[in-house]
């Protein structure tokens, strides 16, 4: 029995449950109904089984990417600032092989398209989770259109392409990494062959000192900052210094205020320093210094959202934080951000 057939037995044992406990339990809870099941079951499989009918043009995504997307990707998917780039990486030689040699290899930087091996999965994601402050706002065909372009953006697709449901199977095999998935049966198969075999020894385990250091190249250390400043808000300063200059893990002393925003993720839109989608931390700090009243105004304004102050793109609203949360973080913001 595959692993579908397997999680669609269990799917119907959970409503046969769920029917049996009604009967036992009158008044708790109700069958759900045909349009709440077809809502939530929307996946779409590796060989495209849940795929809906639509359609979308490379000029029609094009437009939307610019509207909805290169905000955080960049106008050509190349941008790194805000999420790991989508576009670049691959050759022509990668396609016709379809296995992305520079994976193989070494690479400081992958790409979205140089790991993709189902464009099922680029297609289910973008329809799930895209944009991501407005997640299953786009239709069925925006969503072919937006996959349609970043295919165009990668070489794969010419500027006059149409991506339906009807094709979309064919244009898998222009994928570069489209051969490089590596199934292992015994992660997934209780009566699989494991994919290790050693025996475990359990002493000697460390010989002289124990040194922690860090897996980074030493060109690619600060990708994701200076990891001694990225504090859980329990437990102790974890990460090593990743930044020249940075404080010691040791001296590192954040705030709940700076923790709650690493937490809330708003720095995939405020630098600390710099801009990335939005202004920096810093800026906002020094245009509302010395404000007494700009506390509880940027509390407002976290909580319901907007446009106008800093530019046309708009802020979402951050309406799943606590007012509690968004007071310490801003407390933090108004003491200068540090």
């Amino acid at each position: 029995m595959s692993i579908w057939a397997r999680l669609a037995a269990a799917c119907l044992m959970l409503l046969a449950g769920a029917v049996a406990a009604q009967d036992r339990y009158p008044g708790i809870g109700r069958a759900a109904t045909p349009a709440e099941i077809a809502a939530w079951d929307i996946d779409v499989r590796a060989d495209f089984t849940g795929l809906p009918k639509g359609q979308g043009t490379v000029s029609q995504g094009q437009e939307l990417w610019e509207k909805k997307c290169a905000s955080c990707h960049g106008y050509f998917g190349e941008s790194n600032e805000v999420f790991p780039p989508i576009i670049g990486g691959t050759t022509a030689d990668d396609v016709k092989r379809g296995r992305v040699r520079s994976l193989i290899e070494s690479s400081d930087q992958r790409t979205t398209l140089m790991k993709l091996s189902h464009l099922s999965t680029l297609w289910d994601y973008i329809r799930r989770a895209m944009p991501w402050n407005e997640p299953k706002s786009l239709t069925v065909d925006e969503v072919y259109a937006v996959t349609a372009y970043i295919l165009n953006m990668g070489d794969l697709l010419p500027g006059d392409f149409t991506l339906n449901d009807q094709n979309i199977r064919e244009v898998q095999k222009r994928l570069p990494n489209r051969d490089g998935l590596r199934p292992f049966p015994g992660l997934s198969d209780v009566r699989g062959k494991p994919d290790v075999r050693n025996t475990p020894c359990m002493k000697d385990c460390v010989k002289g000192e124990l040194k922690i250091v860090s897996s980074y190249p030493e060109n690619a250390k600060d990708t994701h900052g200076n990891l001694a400043d990225q504090n859980r808000l329990v437990g102790p300063v974890r990460g090593v210094v990743t930044v020249a200059g940075a404080a010691k893990a040791g001296e590192v002393s954040a705030s709940v205020g700076a923790a709650l925003v690493r937490k809330n993720g708003c720095q995939l839109c405020h630098g600390i320093t710099s801009r990335v989608v939005g202004p920096s931390f810093r800026e906002i700090a020094q245009r509302y210094a010395g404000d007494v009243g700009a506390g509880a105004r940027l509390v407002t304004k976290v909580k319901t959202g907007g446009s106008g102050n800093w530019g046309n793109v708009a802020m979402p609203p951050q309406s799943s934080i606590a007012d509690g949360d968004i007071q310490s973080m801003m407390l933090w913001l108004l003491n200068g951000a540090r």
